[in-house]
């Protein structure tokens, strides 16, 4: 089913073709992210729907619950559809309060794969993304880290290998040590401080996932968005998505829903094109 998903495939390497519009689960678990899902069932159905329609792009994490999700995954889609592809990401862990610790010693990043294998009940994982310490300057060193994932890789535990919370440096350090097929960073129509990292992600074939697709806005900007959703009998959420994935050829979106029908519309935005004159208004809110 995915050749006909809208938005279509991006292929990053031999054996790993992923659907543009992915599925986010982080949105399965609990408030903030932390505990079981308020409806267990219709989480179940969230994920199965979202295979039946052709996504064969799931982004998850061990933390999120924590566990909580992973386990949700294996409980709905185990055994896997030959062509799904699962993008877990390692580097933080979770506080008994909900807080989220980092977790980026050699030996947390192992244990962390360790754990996403167990609970997702497979011999490698498709993608792991390291995922950095936000807030940095973007020049610190991730050489010992990204190491680590690259001898669990030789190991035959990981496929391959991306990046979170990543600045231009960091995705080229990490390049002079393993190839990146992954960039997962905050950006949206209001948030662009990633644009020249999107564009040099579509010229090395390199997936650029965007979180937060409607991450600070201002009243104002919502109101352009609004505006101009309004005129293509779309949700302003729907316009953000078809945005981003007519923003490059690599970007891929993963947005996140417990609803079945916030997840039909989002898989509905990939077929939204937007026309110059609406992407013209659109681009002056990240202006």
């Amino acid at each position: 089913m995915s050749e006909n998903l809208p938005g279509g495939t991006l292929t990053l390497a031999h054996d790993l073709t992923i659907t543009r519009m992915g599925f986010g689960a982080m949105q399965l678990a609990g408030p903030g992210v932390f505990g079981p899902p308020k409806d267990r069932d219709q989480a179940l159905a969230v994920l199965r729907e979202a295979v039946e329609r052709g996504i064969t792009h799931i982004d998850t994490s061990d933390f999120y619950g924590p566990f909580v999700v992973n386990e949700l995954i294996k409980e709905a889609l185990h055994p896997y559809p030959a062509d799904l592809r699962i993008v877990t990401k390692v580097g933080a862990r979770r506080g008994s309060d909900g807080s989220w610790n980092h977790a980026l010693e050699p030996e947390d990043l192992k244990a962390a794969v360790h754990e996403n294998l167990q609970r997702l009940a497979v011999d490698a994982l498709d993608v792991v993304n390291l995922r950095l310490a936000e807030g940095g300057t973007g020049e610190e060193s991730l050489a010992e880290p990204f190491g680590a994932l690259v001898e669990l890789q030789k190991e035959g535990l990981i496929r391959h290998l991306g990046l979170s919370a990543v600045s231009a440096a960091q995705l080229t350090e990490a390049q002079a040590i393993a190839p990146v097929v992954t960039v997962q960073n905050l950006y949206n129509l209001a948030n662009r401080q990633d644009d020249a990292l999107v564009d040099r992600c579509a010229a090395e074939n390199i997936a650029f996932a965007a979180f937060f697709p409607l991450g600070g806005f201002t009243p104002l900007q919502s109101a352009t968005l609004t505006n101009v959703a309004a005129r293509l009998d779309a949700s302003p959420q729907q316009v953000a998505l078809a945005w981003l994935l007519q923003r490059s050829a690599t970007t891929v979106l993963i947005p996140g829903t417990s609803s079945l029908a916030h997840l039909r519309e989002n898989i509905a935005a990939a077929s939204l094109a937007l026309p110059a004159d609406a992407l013209a208004e659109l681009d002056t809110i990240g202006g």
